[in-house]
């Protein structure tokens, strides 16, 4: 797929975004139970930014330990550092993270941010690929679940994958929760 055309669907599933949004206290519901199998494990969230469905309530209420990721440079994995509730620090990108004293977690689940998605497992972010590298070395070494969070609003018909294009393995958006058909 031509990064044009990538362009084209992040940009027609972000404009459905801010124009309709979603229910976020359906979203956090739905959020909470999708993480409820996941009791124990490390999970990492992230800092919503631009209209960007919201995981931290869910977070929170999460039994576990919880990090927030680190954009560390272009082209690179993000690494995690612990968060419960402290300050952040402002990153790149627009991105706020916990500083350095915080910690590094290896987190066992991803709640992964969305521009776009569909219901195979597919997603658009935002074109810098970090998502998609952090899965890959993530995956490597264990099983890593992916979990998309999206509104409904934010799903597109088909996104073409491509070989490097790392996989949702659950969808949770403000209507239901996508179990993707590969």
């Amino acid at each position: 797929m031509s990064a044009a055309a990538k362009s084209e669907l992040r940009k027609q599933a972000l404009e459905q975004r801010l124009r309709l949004g979603g229910d976020q206290q359906a979203l956090h519901h739905r959020l909470v139970h999708a993480l409820q199998p996941h009791a124990g494990q490390i999970l990492a969230g992230y800092w919503p930014m631009r209209g960007e469905a919201d995981p931290r309530r869910a977070m929170a209420q999460h039994d576990g330990a919880t990090c927030l990721p680190v954009v560390t440079g272009q082209g690179m994995p993000l690494i995690f550092r612990r968060w419960s509730g402290g300050e952040l620090e402002s990153g790149p990108f627009g991105t706020s993270h916990p500083p350095e004293s915080a910690g590094v977690l290896v987190p066992q689940v991803l709640i992964v941010p969305l521009a776009g998605f569909d219901r195979r497992g597919n997603r658009i972010g935002y074109g810098g690929g970090f998502y998609d590298r952090t899965l890959e070395q993530l995956r490597s070494n264990s099983d890593t679940a992916a979990i998309g969070l999206a509104f409904s609003t934010q799903e597109l018909p088909r996104i073409p994958a491509e070989s490097f294009d790392q996989p949702l393995d659950l969808i949770v958006t403000d209507q239901e929760i996508i179990r993707p058909s590969r």
